[in-house]
């Protein structure tokens, strides 16, 4: 099976990264069953690399249908370490205009219905995530986005809401009161899940509108075509920033997230069910041996 050391969870609009090559195209099962589609594996300027579109090619998948935790699994049995999402979001700042980028360092959890632990059935773990998005994969992220040029906004809040349909105007009102800075549909449960499974994890959100939050009459409501519309060009920018990020990356980790579950894992060993340990050794099996 191929390896990679850095994936791209692409977002609305982003179904391939130009300049890769010797792509092949995996389909991986997991026990969580299988991911968005196929992962391409290749190389980005000589360093390895993965990536799957989130909604699948062609866009097939709602936010609350994407098995987040298959693809992240998935990405896992490759021998990822990191992950840079692509996340596309609404502003609730005036002076995050769309067209800007963003690169988070909070969310706020406001899903509903999304598996977001690959635990239980007997294994009980509470990962740390005070600090939700890897510090070190956003510090690269806002370099190279620096680099690059235009509007990025370092730090932020992201608002995660369930969707599909865009926030009415009292919840965006609401949720900007809360100090909130964008809103989007798909960080979560992806960020969690990635720390369980000790990657590194950091998001590009890309602005293509303000939300609802706005007087009616300043600016148009929000459709999915004119978000589409705003987010070709934030995806061209999402490229060129990955294509810069990549050689940023160090080949050996000196955050957290790669010893998330050192101290998490709450159940007595002798209790885990055996079945347990097995199906998810990739996760623990450096602290659970079967």
């Amino acid at each position: 099976m191929p390896q990679a050391r850095i994936a791209v969870i692409g977002g609305t609009g982003l179904y391939h990264i130009e300049g890769m090559s010797g792509l092949q195209q995996v389909r991986l099962k997991t026990p969580f069953g299988e991911p968005s589609d196929g992962i391409v594996v290749g190389e980005l300027g000589g360093i390895s690399m993965a990536f799957l579109p989130r909604h699948g090619v062609g866009h097939r998948l709602m936010p609350s249908e994407v098995p987040s935790r298959a693809n992240i699994y998935a990405l896992k049995s490759l021998g990822v370490q990191w992950i840079i999402a692509v996340n596309s979001c609404g502003s609730f700042r005036e002076d995050i205009h769309p067209g800007d980028l963003v690169i988070p360092d909070q969310v706020v959890d406001r899903t509903a219905g999304r598996v977001s632990t690959f635990f239980g059935s007997g294994l009980v773990v509470h990962i740390p995530f005070s600090e939700p998005f890897c510090p070190v994969l956003s510090d690269v992220l806002y370099e190279a986005a620096r680099q690059n040029g235009g509007r990025v906004h370092k730090g932020g809040t992201y608002l995660a809401m369930e969707g599909p349909a865009f926030s009415t105007v009292a919840e965006s009102r609401l949720y900007r009161s809360w100090g909130a800075d964008v809103i989007g549909m798909t960080v979560l449960p992806e960020a969690k899940l990635a720390r369980e499974a000790e990657l590194c994890y950091a998001s590009i959100c890309c602005v293509s509108d303000y939300d609802s939050w706005r007087q009616k009459g300043t600016v148009e409501p929000v459709t999915a075509d004119k978000v589409l519309a705003i987010m070709r060009g934030n995806i061209s920018n999402a490229r060129h920033i990955i294509k810069l990020a990549v050689p940023l990356i160090l080949p050996e980790r000196d955050c957290e997230c790669g010893s998330a579950l050192k101290t998490s894992i709450i159940t007595a060993q002798e209790y885990i069910p055996k079945s347990v340990k097995r199906d998810l050794a990739l996760l623990v099996g450096k602290y659970l041996p079967a």
